[in-house]
């Protein structure tokens, strides 16, 4: 028998040790998302998802206005998931007619699909799926919102009310809120240039200490700073309208055995042929104990329409429960611009 030759054994000796090594190194764990996920690592939720955390009901998004006109979007949420999705308002007439039909229920099923706002804009929407992102993001930043407070009623909220517009520029207040209590009061905008920015500098850091202290929207106007108060308080009001059962808004009510929770809520303003309707309710107990319209068109006819029409459709509102009330006679516009915005109002409460 012919015998191995002492080089070649070393060789091969030599092979299977590299071999060897170069098997255990492969075994190294991966550090790619993948596998910290398969670990039991979940990556960081990205910006414009949709909220976990049990989220029921509908939330309906501030409308952004656009070019062709306003776009609001409204979802229906169930344990958190995106179950649909529908525009309230879009563009209508003319062109708007055609590119609305083809283009909200691409935009729709989208988000659905995505579970957040991160979608593609349609061709030759641009305008609209640009408002309508802008209004699905407020949608989701409510709902988001929500679920904050359902995991802990003492966590943070920051919630930014609505833009009031004045005289001198709009307003808009952002606020914190902690515990049910409001914690930080700033305004994100407020009337600038010439004799605006010596106002706003004096009155505005006075109105957000008179938040805090208040804990409410019920503060006094800043002596010389009349317009600015008016939509100061205006915003804040929304701002803490936005805030769930047993945030900034709500308040405990009843005797006795039980005790209900009180929320006032504010629609989204309804922009209408003649003029915007934006309705305020109370609701205790999860009834419409009070229902009001603090705008409603007016001027001219308008008035005498506003006058007879509203009172009425307050009333059907709180005897119904809920958005569902006939139109008032004579008052269809008005009327279709206050079933709007109390159902925005409503979506608010989860209901």
């Amino acid at each position: 028998m012919r015998k191995s030759h002492p080089v070649r054994r070393a060789v091969l000796a030599g092979a299977a040790t590299v071999s060897g090594i170069v098997l255990l190194l492969s075994l190294k764990p991966a550090s790619d998302p993948g596998s910290a996920q398969a670990a039991g690592q979940a990556p960081p939720a990205a910006a414009g998802q949709a909220p976990q955390g049990g989220v029921n009901g509908t939330v309906t998004g501030d409308a952004a206005q656009t070019q062709y006109g306003a776009v609001q979007v409204r979802l229906t949420m169930s344990n958190g998931k995106i179950t649909q999705a529908e525009a309230v308002q879009a563009p209508k007439g003319g062109r708007s007619d055609q590119i609305t039909a083809s283009s909200v229920p691409r935009l729709n099923q989208a988000v659905v699909a995505a579970q957040g706002a991160e979608i593609d804009a349609v061709s030759g929407a641009t305008y609209t799926s640009a408002g309508y992102k802008k209004s699905l993001q407020s949608a989701l930043d409510k709902a988001k919102a929500s679920a904050g407070a359902q995991q802990g009623s003492g966590d943070a909220q920051t919630l930014t009310g609505d833009v009031a517009q004045t005289q001198y520029g709009p307003v808009q207040v952002r606020v914190t809120v902690a515990g049910g209590k409001i914690t930080k009061a700033e305004a994100v905008q407020a009337p600038k240039g010439g004799r605006s920015d010596q106002i706003t500098a004096s009155s505005v850091p006075r109105l957000n200490q008179a938040a805090v202290a208040a804990g409410n929207a019920d503060v006094d106007a800043v002596s010389g700073a009349t317009y600015t108060s008016a939509g100061y308080k205006k915003s804040l009001q929304s701002a803490l309208d936005k805030a769930p059962a047993g945030g900034g808004s709500s308040q405990a009510a009843g005797s006795g055995g039980g005790r209900a929770t009180t929320q006032t809520l504010t629609g989204s303003a309804a922009q209408t042929q003649y003029g915007p309707v934006q309705v305020r309710v109370t609701v205790t107990g999860g009834k419409i104990t009070k229902a009001e319209a603090v705008q409603a068109p007016k001027g001219g006819r308008s008035d005498q329409i506003t006058s007879s029409s509203v009172p009425r459709l307050n009333q059907a509102a709180v005897a119904a429960g809920n958005a569902q009330i006939d139109a008032v006679s004579g008052a269809t516009y008005t009327s279709a611009g206050y079933k709007q915005s109390l159902q925005s109002a409503l979506d608010q409460a989860g209901g």
